[in-house]
């Protein structure tokens, strides 16, 4: 069996399968990239945690997210701190913390780095995932957009 697709989708002939590894691998890290933590009861870590930043001001001068709340201690401060852009060698970056999350989650992929592109007057996020696939040992590459919120 290659894997599932992400969200399960139920057929007639059971769950829909995907017609290739990476079809599979893709769909996963688009779910895994469009979930909140949090969202998932059973793994309240599963998603990235930029989506849970999504109500708050994008400071477009700094490249961060700004925090409207600073006396609220339920958020980390540390988020607020990490840049935008940027890739995964970079520590303060949410392209590090999709790495890491990328990493826990997505076994089926090795040596995984992650570059997050904001590109201003387009309001949109570029995200690259690359690896390689553990089984095939076949290079792995998943880009996609995130739309910004403000």
């Amino acid at each position: 069996m290659i894997g599932l697709i992400a969200p399960l989708y139920i057929t007639k002939n059971g769950l829909q399968q995907a017609a290739t590894l990476k079809e599979s691998i893709d769909s996963f890290l688009a779910l895994l990239l469009s979930t909140t933590c949090g969202e998932s009861c059973i793994d309240p870590h599963f998603g990235f945690v930029f989506n849970n930043m999504r109500f708050e001001i994008f400071n477009e001068q700094q490249g961060v997210v700004y925090n409207s709340a600073p006396e609220d201690k339920t958020q980390d401060e540390s988020l607020y701190s990490k840049k935008i852009s940027g890739n995964s060698r970079n520590l303060n970056t949410f392209a590090a913390e999709l790495k890491e999350t990328v990493e826990r989650y997505e076994q089926r992929l090795e040596d995984v780095n992650a570059t997050m592109s904001y590109v201003r007057n387009e309001r949109r996020i570029y995200v690259t995932i690359t690896g390689i696939i553990a089984e095939t040992k076949e290079k792995y590459s998943y880009e996609t957009t995130l739309k910004i919120w403000n």
